[in-house]
């Protein structure tokens, strides 16, 4: 009877295992830029998937970098938003199970500056 539940829990440990593999996981990761190609610190960063479900939101540092680690391997919508100013969108970014994809986002105009 041990043994039963033994080789039982085994072989539902390798099916979530291969479950999980199914969907891996992958990073979105990237520059925002100024008109004039500069990085843009502190730009809002929109990723959705790519029928727009599951939208988030992240913040690029210093050097105009953002990152979204952990998405589930498939095609996403991503653009940036920074003193009134937005990027198009890049659409079906695809990101990859276990890899890094890159994207740049160029803002379309002059960044306002607020006082």
């Amino acid at each position: 009877m041990k043994k039963a539940v033994v080789v039982f829990l085994v072989v539902a440990v390798l099916a979530c295992a291969a479950t999980a593999g199914d969907k891996g996981m992958g990073t979105l990761a990237g520059t925002v830029l100024s008109q004039s190609g500069k990085p843009v610190a502190d730009a809002r960063v929109t990723s959705q998937g790519a029928d727009g479900s599951h939208p988030q939101m992240t913040t690029t540092n210093a050097q105009g970098r953002f990152f979204f680690p952990e998405l589930v391997h498939g095609y996403y919508d991503v653009r940036a938003y920074h003193s009134g100013v937005w990027t198009d969108w890049k659409h079906n970014v695809e990101v990859n199970t276990g890899k890094q994809t890159e994207v740049k986002l160029q803002l379309s105009g002059p960044s306002k500056k607020s006082n």
